[in-house]
């Protein structure tokens, strides 16, 4: 489940540069430590003022509740987003 809500969270961050955020550039990272980190940077316009919560920013949000796990979605100093989850990852 966790690698199932990584992947759909970074594939929605991905989907979120390419329609709304007119960047040059966008990095995803993975960390894995005592939980998965999920991060999708862009350089592009940064969040409208008062940014209303569409479906693609809920599904993040509740992919990652789901497990007990965490998705904020920000701004960059100096222009651009950021989405970070943090998903626990089951000892097996």
């Amino acid at each position: 489940a966790t690698e199932v809500a990584a992947y759909r969270i970074a594939q929605e961050g991905l989907t979120n540069v390419r329609k709304h955020a007119g960047a040059r550039s966008a990095v995803v990272s993975l960390r894995r430590g005592e939980s998965l980190v999920v991060r999708v940077q862009d350089d592009g316009n940064g969040l409208p003022e008062g940014p209303r919560a569409g479906v693609g920013l809920i599904s993040m949000r509740e992919r990652a509740a789901e497990l007990g796990g965490t998705c904020v979605i920000g701004a960059v100093p100096g222009g651009g987003t950021v989405v970070e989850a943090v998903l626990p990852i089951s000892a097996a």
